[in-house]
């Protein structure tokens, strides 16, 4: 079973543009969407989230807004950008270029 830190380098912000692109979230619930729609394959610790977060936003690809969570605590939630749109989607295609190459190697050797 992969951990985080045997993810692909890159692979990281991919997911976190892609657990964000249908609706704001916090730090935690990106971790559990992700968590979730792996099956609990991949497991993002906070101490590779939050930096990737900073990175992100440092890039202009997401905002941070605080905002009361469901439980009423005040939580900083991450939307995307209109360049992180845009930044997801050519991560998107890169993806799907390697991931096609490597199932190609796999499927040829």
């Amino acid at each position: 079973m992969p951990k985080p830190s045997d993810l692909l380098q890159g692979t990281l912000d991919l997911l976190i543009l892609k657990a964000i692109s249908r609706e704001a979230l916090h730090g935690w619930g990106i971790a559990k969407r992700i968590q979730l729609f792996s099956d609990d394959v991949l497991s993002v610790q906070q101490g590779s989230l939050y930096p990737a977060l900073h990175r992100l936003e440092q890039q202009g690809w997401i905002t941070a807004e605080w905002k009361d969570t469901e439980t009423g605590r005040e939580a900083k939630f991450y939307a995307l950008t209109r360049e992180g749109r845009r930044q997801l989607e050519r991560e998107l295609q890169t993806w799907s270029r390697l991931s096609l190459a490597v199932e190609q190697v796999l499927s040829r050797a």
